[in-house]
């Protein structure tokens, strides 16, 4: 809802109609900054959701709130220069990337318990649980 009203507020801002603006770059950088995020939600949810599932909810509910928080810091970011995004973009990238391997790491955890009997599930989440606080340095 935030993204949604920045880029309201910028079309509000400048002149002319519909989307075409020209010499407009400050709706353009919101614009765009919304689009980035909105295509990155989906993806989001999807390993937010797996590594909750299969894995562990504390770590990945930790991991959930912290990736809404730095997508907040890239759209504001992306309102600057588009350096001051990179951190957000990255950090972003990262948390993602955590919440994948707890998917990963669920899903093998299953075909353990499947195939072999050995259930491993207590270790994977001390350690999701030990992991996720590293996420908060930068």
């Amino acid at each position: 809802a935030f993204f949604a009203s920045k880029v309201e507020h910028e079309s509000k801002h400048c002149n002319g109609k519909g989307f075409q603006r020209p010499g407009s770059s400050a709706f353009d950088r919101v614009y765009t900054a919304n689009q980035n995020c909105g295509h990155a939600y989906p993806t989001f949810l999807a390993v937010l959701w797996c590594a909750g599932l299969l894995c562990s909810q504390a770590p990945a509910a930790f991991a959930g709130l912290m990736y809404l928080f730095v997508r907040q810091k890239y759209f504001v970011g992306y309102l600057g220069e588009r350096t001051q995004s990179t951190p957000g973009y990255l950090f972003g990238k990262r948390i993602i990337l955590f919440l994948f391997l707890m998917s990963v790491a669920g899903i093998l955890n299953y075909y353990l318990i499947f195939f072999f009997g050995s259930d491993f599930e207590m270790h994977i989440k001390t350690i999701t649980s030990a992991i996720s606080p590293l996420l908060l340095i930068p």
